[in-house]
């Protein structure tokens, strides 16, 4: 398993030497990235002689430019661990700004984040440094936040770096998350589905599919095999996915019913039409002065159908909202069987944003709110959810 370490200009750079070493012995293989303003604290040469490997300090080093560096190495971890990682680091990572190897990588890597901060008291507490922290955090990175003592400066509070042991414990924990949910199947639908009225019009949603895309985006990264069934969208699958793209609620239902009996947990975060219309005109409809009446039936509802013929496998279901938000959400999971629902309140134009207020509940009859997350994220805490409704399930079993 290979590791990025990102070692950013500070006092605290040289206990990064000590964080590459445990990783070693927990045999991880390293990739040390040091910014240019870490070389002035510890050297490259240092870190090639305990790694046996290169050390990259530069995006046109010599010797590296046979291939595109940034995405080749982006493609070969399985985490990017920044330590210490500045104020500046941070604001960069939060805004895009991609003027290094190091910020460059960042923007391209698909795999997880962990960020251990450290610098002054002041800075650590500064607005805008805790916005920037934010804005990493509803990423769904991961971080180990620096501890109260004596500081470099003189000062004294939070801002130094963690201790070398809860770092490497923490990017070790984070790895084991990557394999979660190994040897699952995992079926999510998402994007809105497509109802014909004549072969020019049709009925949709406003579902952008984001929510469902992040789901099989985490689950892959955890290790699953991901069935993707998606309706009409922009977006692009995650590569490794198994995307079947479908149009319409008759063909989303036909999909996940072959799929289900071999599934071990399912999210349906797809917004199914509730209605088609009862005829598909052959030809196109003309217009007349006359209003003209469409009439719609029914489309079978394919959670409830999940539900009903649930035989162990974990159903997570999505509810939208513009009302009386966790009353009927708490109905809707009782009726239709789910494990977990996620609600959220879709009268503020929601579609379509990377953001989202989601109040998650159970059938522990509890209720946990995310405000303002990513998709990632919430995606992250929905699966975590679908893993340990699915471990209590197993010990009944087993008892």
């Amino acid at each position: 398993m290979k590791i990025a370490l990102g070692v950013t200009g500070c006092i605290a750079a040289y206990k990064a030497i000590e964080v590459m070493r445990g990783l070693q012995k927990a045999g991880m293989s390293v990739q040390v990235i040091l910014t240019r303003s870490a070389s002035e604290f510890v050297t490259p040469l240092t870190f090639e002689s305990l790694s046996a490997q290169n050390v990259i300090t530069d995006m046109f080093q010599p010797g590296q430019n046979m291939d595109i560096h940034h995405i080749s190495v982006a493609q070969s971890i399985q985490l990017l661990a920044v330590v210490p990682a500045t104020a500046n680091m941070l604001g960069k990572f939060a805004h895009g700004i991609a003027d290094d190897f190091l910020s460059t990588l960042y923007l391209s890597n698909p795999a997880p984040v962990l960020l251990a901060p450290a610098m002054n008291v002041a800075m650590w507490n500064h607005p805008a440094v805790r916005a920037n922290v934010e804005i990493l955090k509803s990423r769904g990175h991961f971080f180990v936040n620096p501890e109260p003592g004596p500081l470099a400066c003189g000062m004294e509070g939070e801002g130094r770096l963690a201790a070398v042991d809860v770092i490497v414990s923490r990017i070790l924990e984070v790895l084991r998350t990557g394999e979660s949910m190994a040897g699952l199947k995992v079926l999510v639908t998402a994007g809105p589905t497509v109802e014909d009225i004549d072969p020019i019009r049709f009925l949709s949603n406003r579902s952008s599919g984001k929510m469902g895309y992040a789901v099989a985006e985490t689950a892959l990264r955890r290790g699953a095999e991901v069935f993707l069934v998606s309706g009409p969208t922009s977006l692009k699958a995650p590569e490794g996915v198994r995307l079947i793209q479908v149009r319409s609620a008759a063909q989303m239902k036909e999909t996940v019913l072959q799929l289900y009996p071999t599934m071990d947990i399912v999210v349906k975060a797809a917004a199914v039409a509730d209605y088609r219309p009862t005829e598909t005109a052959k030809q196109k409809i003309k217009k007349s002065k006359d209003e003209m009446i469409l009439r719609l039936s029914r489309t079978e509802d394919i959670l409830e159908t999940l539900g009903r013929e649930k035989k162990g496998q974990v159903l997570v279901g999505f509810a939208a909202e513009t009302e009386r938000l966790v009353e009927f959400a708490r109905e809707k999971l009782l009726q239709k069987n789910l494990d977990v629902l996620a609600a959220n309140d879709v009268s503020n134009g929601v579609f379509g944003s990377d953001f989202s207020t989601v109040h998650i509940l159970s059938g522990k009859n509890e209720t946990i709110t995310l405000q303002d997350q990513s998709k990632l994220a919430i995606a992250g805490k929905l699966l975590d959810l679908a893993l340990a409704v699915r471990k209590d399930r197993c010990k009944i079993q087993d008892a």
